[in-house]
């Protein structure tokens, strides 16, 4: 075929599979273009998902008779004039393509009034972008677009749609994150003439924290961390939900830049890196966070749905998003409510129970816990045993002499003796440990609490330099393979940094000659050996993947295989020292791989399971 220029239709159709790409799209590009309009109502109305007929509404500030026509022309706007205004846009549309997409693939009307003119003004078609003539037509101040049987004249993009009802929760999540960038603005949302959603106007200091408790719902806002920082013309604020909220899927994430929607890589990264020491390989955080900073710094012209953003200095804006994100985190304290274990429903009412009292019987004064109140580092020092941290029973003694940050040591309880975690009374099954508090029962994992009290102890060590390493009496040979000694060797400035000093002494042999103090007292021959195979696996537990930052992957490894293992009998002094020191210890909520370190079973809980009340 001999080279030759597509026809218009044609090149319209192909620019706007790049826009129109489903209902959801010409959802976003109508109501954005509302917002740049100055509007405070939108509301918007879908048949069969989108594909039937979408009808969007505002009270913006409208488009003149003159321009009318000229709107549906490709590349024509309001936006911008010099490349200058491209280069710093505020607005959320600037491309002047939207309007002549849409109408290349449907049937097409666009009415407005401005508030100067008498009546309204309607224009439309179907594959005419210009040309057509306007139409009086009555009607408030504001614009009304309609557009029917999308995709009528592209059979084959249209074959590629979901089912209405999918189609319509696309519309739906697409208006959620518009609704959250704009809290000022009251959104609708009807679909086949049934109301879905209705947020109204928020105004004042709470608009925003209004908004998203509409959006998101309020178990959201009980279960997130504000955030609000600002760093070299940068700005973040939001609410990023705790570790214990984590999600199934990713349903709950919202990420603004400059009240723009966008999916970055580079954000997206930055929170996984924030979460993931605190977070299971398949649990989502849930979020909801704004960026701000200078439009110059942000290119948004990299797609044609302006979803994907470019920043000029890439490397600030991720450890800027890191830091904030993972701080908020860490400064966090757990609450007895967020390891609350729901027991199974119950009947409202019971009968032919004996001795049951007649109301349920309530828990005691200050029942539940919350580590809100300000810390203090005397954390019951005088009592006798309440000192003693994990390190006086279990590891060497440089670790007994590691001293705890004033800042990271919740507040003890008064002289009653009542500590959050509470009191051990038992060790079950090998693996957990009983505890009893003012709130109810406390179930702690053994292995996962002490595995993290490891881990943070360990990250401080590194963040004060190299940890220290502990100098074997007589060095122990280790029997490697070739391939794993050959890693062990290339990655042996890092793991020494971590305390390991090791040599090779032979065609299969290392010899260890120093270990970290922390685990001292740990097989570290076998240690050694798991370190090296492990870093061979190549999934996403790789021991040294550089996507992460390697030396706390090495920690975390470490910690995990150092932590008390399964069966292995605790004294109620030992279980007390390590519930004093998860109270002491940073995320203490959960290991290192995103479980559950503690639950806390309510009085309340139990009172339903003997149907106490009933």
């Amino acid at each position: 075929m001999p080279i030759h220029r597509l026809a218009d239709q044609l090149v319209n159709q192909i620019a706007a599979g790049e826009v129109v790409e489903r209902p959801a799209a010409v959802v976003k590009e109508l109501v954005e273009n509302s917002l740049d309009a100055g509007a405070t109502r939108i509301d918007v109305e879908v048949v069969g998902g989108g594909l039937d007929a979408i009808v969007v509404r505002d009270d913006g500030g409208g488009i003149p008779q003159a321009e009318l026509a000229l709107a549906l022309a490709a590349h024509a706007t309001s936006k911008i004039a010099t490349l200058d205004e491209l280069e710093a846009v505020g607005s959320l549309g600037f491309r002047g393509e939207a309007l002549a997409s849409i109408l290349a693939v449907a049937r097409f009307s666009l009415a407005s009034r401005t508030a100067e003119a008498a009546h309204g003004w309607q224009v439309g078609g179907a594959g005419a972008a210009s040309g057509a003539t306007p139409e009086p037509v009555a009607m408030p101040c504001g614009t009304k677009v309609e557009v029917h049987d999308l995709f009528f004249n592209t059979p084959a993009r249209r074959k590629f749609m979901r089912q209405p009802a999918t189609e319509r929760r696309h519309v739906e999540q697409r208006l959620r994150c518009l609704a959250l960038a704009r809290p000022e603005v009251a959104f609708g949302f009807s679909s086949d003439a049934r109301r879905v959603l209705e947020f109204a106007r928020a105004a004042g200091t709470v608009a925003l924290e209004a908004r998203v408790n509409a959006v998101c719902g309020k178990e959201f806002l009980t279960n997130a961390l504000a955030i609000d920082e600002a760093r070299a013309g940068l700005r973040l604020y939001g609410w990023v939900g705790l570790p214990a909220f984590a999600r199934n899927q990713a349903d709950l994430q919202y990420l603004f830049v400059n009240g723009r929607v966008v999916r970055d890589k580079l954000l997206g990264h930055a929170l996984r890196r924030a979460y993931a020491d605190v977070l299971h390989s398949t649990r989502y955080p849930a979020f909801v966070l704004y960026l701000e900073l200078d439009p110059a710094r942000v290119d948004v012209n990299v797609h044609p749905a302006k979803t994907e953003v470019r920043f000029r200095d890439a490397a600030t804006v991720h450890d800027f998003m890191l830091g904030a994100v993972h701080g908020a985190i860490r400064r966090a304290r757990p609450d007895a409510e967020q390891h609350r274990v729901e027991t199974f429903a119950l009947p409202a009412r019971s009968t032919g129970v004996a001795g049951a009292e007649d109301t349920p019987r309530a828990p005691p004064a200050g029942g539940g816990f919350s580590y809100s109140a300000p810390y203090r580092a005397g954390l019951a020092l005088g009592r006798p045993g309440a000192g003693m941290g994990v390190g006086d029973w279990a590891l060497a003694d440089a670790v007994r002499r590691l001293e705890v940050p004033a800042d990271s040591v919740p507040a003890a309880a008064e002289g009653d003796g009542n500590y959050a975690l509470g009191r051990p009374l038992a060790q079950l099954l090998g693996v957990y440990i009983l505890a009893e508090n003012r709130g109810g029962l406390v179930l702690v994992d053994a292995h996962a609490a002490h595995e993290r009290v490891l881990y943070e102890r360990l990250k401080r060590q590194l963040a004060a330099g190299a940890i220290p390493s502990q100098a074997l009496l007589v060095p122990e040979s280790v029997r490697l393979g070739d391939d794993e000694i050959e890693r062990l060797l290339a990655e042996r400035e890092k793991l020494g940094r971590l305390g390991f000093r090791f040599d090779r002494s032979g065609p299969e042999s290392i010899l260890l000659r120093g270990v970290p103090p922390l685990i001292a007292h740990t097989d570290c021959s076998a240690l050694l050996a798991e370190l090296a195979s492990g870093s061979a696996e190549g999934d996403s537990r790789h021991l040294f993947d550089e996507a992460l930052d390697a030396q706390e992957r090495v920690l975390a490894n470490v910690a995990c295989k150092a932590a008390i293992k399964a069966n292995r009998h605790l004294t109620l002094a030992e279980m007390d020292a390590l519930l004093r020191d998860m109270e002491r210890t940073e995320r203490s909520g959960q290991c290192n791989h995103g479980r559950p370190t503690w639950v806390q079973i309510g009085m309340p809980e139990l009172d339903r399971l003997f149907l106490r009340g009933r």
